[in-house]
């Protein structure tokens, strides 16, 4: 009997795109992204672990990983993998698939925009839905476009339409994210459990496992250039401080310089675009399964420096997340008990009633505002007497 990924990818390689769709989708027939040039300025980069994920499965290696990455998982949140088990062609053709697809005309896309109302953000998120202010009172709107791929397995089955670009490289698109999942976001989670003292290194693996719903998804995502006079209108994207919502988040390398970390310091440091790597963040759901233990990156994306202004940001992401059963306490783990760590919520809480309540405060500008404003302290609650808040611009 097939599997059920066999069964999907059949469905999907079955669409009705005749030949002179499929050729216009060709790569032969798509203009190569290529990757802006590096900035020149000197920028008071972070400096982050590099894990070699060639080194994990031979003697001793996940230990010497594990123990390069504890500090970098407590403090920081941030660090890079290589050798991931991707080629460039691989990944050159995703940031090509990327470029076109932004490029398609706003009738096309928004018959795939996502069900904001829904908290439902697979699908494409159109730009302007967030009023940006600076200091000066001036207003402008963001200049990010975002579109969320779900994961490949039946219970996304036949709920999520894809413009022919897409559609027409579903199977490869199914390889990457699949690729980064097996190859990345399972030998990271089996670390996680060594530095936690877990007795069953699989134990969060087991919390993970593609096939079990969650909402993981790839994306593709943009950053419009902007003059500078845009650029003063928006704030310069100083008051974006935020935390991711899952388990950890996978960026490519792309060198137009914004994002930026926040240390144990109070200071922002830029995160620098190291050739070959992905860089890695962990995100809320593992720090709440810690009781805060491990470090949930709080990051933004600012204006780049001058001699980027010309360029679009154009990045590729993937994002992991627990099975949405998972209720969100944190582990039975040596490490834990002996740091005392808690539940940050009131009440039990799984993980898709968080990344609900968290996705509606994301997706919906105008209800986020009222709830920031009735909190008056920089505050917010997400659930649960969770809060989240500003951060230092």
């Amino acid at each position: 009997m097939a599997t059920t990924t066999t069964t999907i990818t059949e469905k999907l390689a079955s669409t009705t795109l005749d030949s002179a769709d499929l050729s216009k989708c060709n790569y032969k027939n798509l203009e190569p992204y290529v990757h802006p040039p590096e900035t020149k300025e000197k920028l008071n980069w972070a400096e982050l672990v590099t894990l070699d994920l060639e080194d994990y499965d031979r003697e001793g290696g996940k230990e010497r990983l594990a123990k390069q990455l504890e500090h970098a998982v407590q403090h920081v949140g941030f660090f890079y993998v290589k050798n991931y088990g991707l080629s460039q062609e691989e990944v050159d053709n995703q940031f090509t698939l990327a470029k076109h697809f932004f490029k398609l005309p706003v009738e096309e896309k928004e018959k795939f925009e996502c069900n904001y109302a829904a908290a439902d953000y697979n699908g494409w998120r159109r730009s302007g839905r967030r009023v940006e202010n600076n200091k000066a009172g001036y207003k402008g709107f963001d200049n990010v476009e975002i579109y969320n791929i779900p994961k490949f397995t039946k219970d996304f089955e036949g709920k999520y339409g894809q413009p022919d670009l897409l559609q027409a490289h579903l199977p490869e698109i199914e390889h990457f994210s699949k690729t980064l999942h097996k190859n990345v976001v399972l030998p990271l989670l089996r670390l996680f459990a060594i530095i936690l003292e877990l007795p069953d290194e699989d134990y969060l693996v087991k919390q993970h496992t593609y096939d079990k719903k969650s909402e993981d998804h790839f994306r593709y995502m943009i950053y419009k250039k902007r003059t500078a006079e845009e650029w003063a209108a928006s704030g310069g994207g100083l008051g974006n401080g935020h935390t991711d919502l899952g388990t950890v988040t996978l960026l490519f390398r792309q060198p137009i310089a914004g994002l930026q970390i926040l240390g144990d310091d109070g200071n922002w440091t830029w995160v620098s675009a190291q050739p070959g790597t992905i860089t890695v963040n962990l995100a809320d759901t593992i720090s709440h399964l810690t009781g805060g233990w491990l470090k949930s990156s709080v990051h933004r994306v600012v204006t780049p420096p001058e001699d980027q202004w010309a360029y679009d940001r154009t990045g590729l992401l993937y994002f992991a997340r627990p099975h949405n059963e998972t209720v969100l306490n944190p582990l039975d783990s040596p490490v834990l008990r002996r740091a005392g760590a808690k539940s940050r919520f009131e009440k039990p809480v799984t993980v898709e009633e968080w990344v609900k309540a968290k996705q509606t405060l994301q997706l919906n500008p105008d209800i986020a505002a009222k709830r920031w404003a009735e909190a008056g302290d920089g505050t917010v609650e997400v659930l649960a007497g969770f809060r989240d808040r500003k951060y230092k611009e």
